[in-house]
């Protein structure tokens, strides 16, 4: 029956608007579903009465003492859980609780289900919508699969399996990206469920543009780590047809070779060929480290 509990982590920073009515759903969802459960608010370090108001509502309140970053606090909730599975939601209203009962029946043959917000009329703010369909295009290629929702903040996964990235993942929004890539490119089991996304409750902590590069770079810093050959490959071939380029231009031009062109040549056929190797060396050591 434990290894079928789960500990609900709900990181959360200045929501006292919303926080105990999120609390509130989730136990009556998991109460009528029979599923055991804890529910652990982790309390950011607000400076409103979001602990309170989360205590008030029934959950066990993990204070960080100040504010840590999204990442931080999941992290600190998964230490303080006592359950196997751990399922992560936000604090703010926009997904629903309603949702868990099944992405948790989804972990008994997956290493993680993601409540992907596909469905129509989910409540992406305009801001995001672009950056979003741009970084899940950017991953998708990456990782050699489709993502339907790289980010999601609702999700259930095996603690023990989560706990092997935890150095990896980082304390800001990107936990979720992370976890996601390090799985996908790790060959786990990844199962995506459409679910509804509502208007949060409150103030976003999201920074549209500052934390979309971040994403960008963390993908590529996650995929370097998990699969170099789709970086270092494309990046090889790119400088070779640079210098081949270069080298037939020159010559059907019946310009003469100078010593600046031949240099620019033979120098960027030398890069292409040391990012290769360097790229196979990586994805070798990669995979005997796996």
């Amino acid at each position: 029956m434990k290894e079928k509990s789960v500990s609900v982590v709900i990181p959360a920073f200045n929501e006292e608007k919303a926080v105990a009515g999120v609390v509130r759903e989730i136990r009556r969802v998991l109460t009528r579903s029979r599923i055991p459960y804890e529910v652990l608010v982790v309390d950011d370090g607000s400076r409103d009465q979001t602990a309170s108001q989360a205590h008030e509502a029934g959950a066990r309140v993990v204070s960080m003492g100040e504010n840590r970053g999204y990442g931080a606090s999941i992290k600190a909730g998964m230490r303080e859980s006592q359950f196997g599975l751990i399922a992560i939601t936000d604090a703010d209203g926009t997904y629903p609780a309603g949702e868990l009962p099944e992405l948790i029946r989804m972990v008994e043959t997956a290493d993680m289900a993601v409540g992907a917000r596909v469905k129509p009329g989910a409540a992406i703010p305009s801001l995001r919508r672009f950056p979003k369909w741009l970084l899940g295009k950017w991953a998708n290629y990456l990782a050699d699969r489709k993502i339907p929702d790289l980010n999601s903040g609702l999700r259930v996964f095996k603690k023990n399996i989560a706990a092997r990235y935890e150095g990896l993942c980082p304390n800001g929004f990107s936990f979720t990206t992370t976890i996601t890539l390090a799985l996908e490119c790790h060959g786990y089991i990844v199962k995506y469920r459409p679910i509804s996304y509502a208007p949060r409750i409150g103030e976003s902590k999201i920074r549209p543009f500052r934390d979309t590069f971040n994403f960008f770079s963390l993908v590529l810093r996650v995929v370097m780590y998990f699969k170099p050959l789709k970086i270092f490959i494309p990046l090889s071939g790119i400088i070779f047809l640079i210098g081949l380029g270069l080298g037939v231009t020159t010559w059907m031009n019946h310009q003469p070779f100078t010593g600046a062109t031949l240099f620019l040549l033979v120098a960027s056929l030398q890069i292409a060929l040391w990012i290769a190797i360097t790229g196979l060396l990586a994805d070798l050591l990669v995979k005997r480290g796996r």
